[in-house]
């Protein structure tokens, strides 16, 4: 991603670091963050010197550290279960962030979304409340999309049961011939056997 960046002149700094190190920023640097699909990662132990508590805590205490009294942050991700939410919420709020989970269309399976929206202190004396989740139907709008439980193929060879074989002889010699071009030199030779249909038991 960093290299796309590069070739496409994105203004601003790029860099590669590892969240679970905290972040080197000054204090008080940005008035807001944004994350998608990123702290869920954190509450794994891929190495042994992977704490997940201490991962989590490192995160939480340097983002509070850079961000401006007031400021918001907000952290979509897909928790694998209860605990892993625990364990991101309770980190984020000993770090001194006030906030919590808010689910958009917590009875969907595909539309199901969960955030975590943190506020860092407040200023003025205003006080921060929550977003309220959306709620609606599986089949409802949300921001435009349209979520739907069925699914939809306009492919009109799959609807009328027509579908051609994906893996019948044309189609593995056409396969074969490609790979040959590329010069893949593993590419088995035809024979009277290719792509044909074996018995149950082999």
């Amino acid at each position: 991603m960093l290299d796309v960046a590069n070739e496409r002149e994105v203004d601003g700094d790029l860099f590669l670091q590892d969240i679970g190190q905290g972040f080197g920023f000054r204090p008080g640097t940005f008035d807001g963050a944004i994350s998608i699909s990123v702290i869920q990662w954190l509450c794994n132990a891929d190495k042994k010197c992977n704490n997940p508590y201490r991962r989590l805590a490192r995160f939480f205490g340097t983002l509070y550290t850079s961000l401006a009294r007031g400021a918001r942050a907000v952290f979509q991700f897909y928790p694998e279960n209860d605990h892993q939410v625990q364990m991101i919420t309770s980190a984020a709020l000993k770090a001194g962030f006030t906030g919590g989970i808010v689910v958009d269309y917590p009875n969907s399976a595909k539309a199901r979304k969960t955030f975590l929206c943190l506020f860092a202190g407040q200023r003025d004396g205003q006080t921060q409340a929550l977003p309220q989740g959306l709620s609606g139907e599986e089949g409802g709008i949300a921001g435009g999309i349209q979520f739907e439980s069925r699914r939809v193929d306009d492919r009109a060879s799959v609807r009328k049961g027509k579908r051609k074989g994906i893996k019948d002889k044309e189609w593995i010699q056409n396969k074969k011939e490609q790979m040959r071009k590329k010069g893949d030199k593993k590419v088995a030779n035809d024979s009277k056997f290719t792509g044909r249909k074996r018995r149950p038991k082999f």
